[in-house]
């Protein structure tokens, strides 16, 4: 019921912000909207030299999108991952913090629903942008809604875990700024790389990427949106005997059971890292000094 009353109040907070700065956030999503599309067309139609690798990789619509997807992908991590860095660093400095830490809900509570309200706003217009990328280009989203729904949630509480975890750190540590861009920053390239092709990786590489929690969700994300859940080989869709696409559920993909564990992982290991981290802080009195 805790959680409730905060998500109210996160989401008439937010509705009172995005309803009052309502031109702001049209010229964000025009920017954003602005930027991503000259990278891609930059990549698309750019000239030889070092260039000339990428852009024969992604000179095709499908693939533009698919770039694209991972590039909304991965500033979800990056938001998200941040409200626990840099948002907590913030709110210690002004005083947010202590006030939070007096609720009687919790410090973990109001972080998890501040979260959720945020990514909730996220979703919607990265949503909302990859399609608007897609129609430029000529590329193609496919939308199963149960799918793409239960990625996007297994995809949010792997990164609310990671973010708890990381979170945790900043309460003890305090000035952990060039570490967490550093995390930041490797969610994000991760989320754009990330293909099937991590099949081929080294063990050790590949059982990494497996544990950082990016890194399944995006694979599974385009795997849904961009390809449809049809089988690719050689880059191509694979054909049954009536020559139509071979499909398999998301669900049977290599990858999903990876991302569950994933999330069992995170999510207990950095809930409990956070709340040790808090109760630590508290015990010292170094909570909100930085």
């Amino acid at each position: 019921m805790g959680f409730l009353l905060v998500m109210k109040a996160e989401l008439v907070r937010n509705f009172i912000i995005m309803r009052r700065y309502w031109f702001r956030t049209v010229i964000g999503m025009g920017i954003g909207y602005s930027m991503l599309l000259m990278l891609i067309l930059g990549f698309m139609r750019g000239g030889g030299g070092a260039v000339e690798g990428m852009t024969q990789q992604i000179s095709d619509p499908a693939r533009a999108t698919s770039w694209a997807l991972g590039f909304i992908v991965g500033m979800f991590a990056f938001g998200i991952v941040g409200m626990f860095t840099m948002g907590l660093q913030g709110m210690a400095q002004n005083g947010q913090l202590e006030q939070l830490c007096m609720s009687p809900h919790g410090l973990v509570t109001n972080f998890l629903a501040r979260a959720a309200v945020a990514s909730f706003s996220s979703i919607f217009t990265s949503a909302f942008m990859v399609w608007l990328i897609a129609k430029t280009v000529g590329g193609t989203l496919h939308f199963d809604p149960i799918p793409v729904l239960v990625l996007f949630a297994l995809t949010f509480t792997n990164l609310i875990g990671f973010g708890f975890m990381v979170g945790g750190l900043v309460l003890v540590f305090k000035q952990t700024g060039q570490l967490a861009v550093l995390v930041r920053l490797s969610l994000f390239g991760l989320a754009i790389l990330a293909t099937d092709s991590i099949s081929t990786w080294p063990t050790l590489a590949r059982w990494l990427a497996h544990a950082l929690p990016i890194t399944d969700a995006a694979i599974l994300l385009k795997y849904v949106l961009i390809q449809g859940q049809q089988v690719m080989e050689a880059g191509e869709p694979l054909l049954n005997g009536m020559g139509e696409p071979v499909i398999r559920s998301v669900f049977l993909h290599s990858s999903f059971p990876f991302l569950l564990i994933s999330c069992l992982v995170w999510t207990v290991l950095g809930i409990t890292c956070f709340r040790f981290m808090e109760d630590h802080s508290r015990t010292k009195g170094t909570l909100g000094a930085y």
